[in-house]
C-alpha cells in the first residue's frame, strides 16, 4: 500500500471511533426522564347520537318562496274564469276590518252549530260561522274548529285576474 492510502485509512478509523464515542449521554438522560414522568390520561372518545332521519311531509305542497301558479285559461286570461269575487252580494260587518286587525278568542257551540268568537280590534266581539266574510279581500270561512278558523281568500293576481288565498285565524290565548 502506498502512504496515501494508509493515510486515507487512519484517518477514516480515527473520525469513524470519535463519532461512536459516549456523546449521546443527554439523549439517553432525556428518554429516562421522559419514561419517569407519570402517564397522563387520555380523555375517552366522545359518544355521537345516532342520525335520525327527517321525513319531509310538504313534497307535494307549493314551496312558500315560489309564488302561487294560475290556472292559464284558452284564451290567455289568469284565473280570471274559474276565481272572482261576488261583487252582488252583501256585504258583512267583519268584510269593512283588515284581516290582521281580526284575532279569534273562542268558540261557543249551540244546538249542535259551532260559532266563532272574532274580535275586531275596536272592543267588539262577532260571532261567526262557516260561510260568513270577513276581511278586505272577500275572505270566506271555510272551516272552524276549536284553536283555529280558516279563510279563503279572493285577492287580485296583478294581471287582471284573481287568486285564491288560504289565511288562518289562530286562537289568542291570554
Amino acid at each position: 500500500m502506498n502512504s496515501h492510502h494508509a493515510i486515507l485509512l487512519l484517518s477514516a478509523t480515527l473520525l469513524l471511533s470519535a463519532c461512536s464515542g459516549s456523546g449521546g449521554d443527554d439523549l439517553d438522560t432525556y428518554i429516562a426522564e421522559t419514561k419517569a414522568k407519570p402517564a397522563g390520561e387520555i380523555e375517552p372518545v366522545p359518544t355521537f347520537r345516532p342520525y335520525t332521519a327527517y321525513k319531509y311531509s310538504a313534497v307535494a305542497l307549493r314551496s312558500p318562496f315560489e309564488a302561487p301558479q294560475l290556472a292559464v285559461t284558452p284564451d290567455g286570461d289568469y284565473g280570471r274564469v274559474t276565481v272572482a269575487p261576488d261583487e252582488s252580494r252583501p256585504k258583512e260587518l267583519l268584510e269593512s276590518f283588515n284581516f290582521a286587525s281580526l284575532t279569534m278568542v273562542g268558540t261557543l257551540e249551540r244546538d249542535g252549530a259551532t260559532w266563532g268568537l272574532i274580535d275586531d280590534g275596536q272592543g267588539g266581539i262577532h260571532r261567526v260561522r262557516v260561510g260568513n266574510y270577513l276581511g278586505k279581500n272577500h275572505g270566506r270561512i271555510v272551516s272552524l274548529s276549536r284553536s283555529q278558523v280558516d279563510v279563503l281568500e279572493i285577492v287580485p293576481d296583478g294581471k287582471n285576474g284573481w287568486v285564491e288565498r288560504p289565511r288562518t285565524l289562530a286562537l289568542k290565548e291570554s
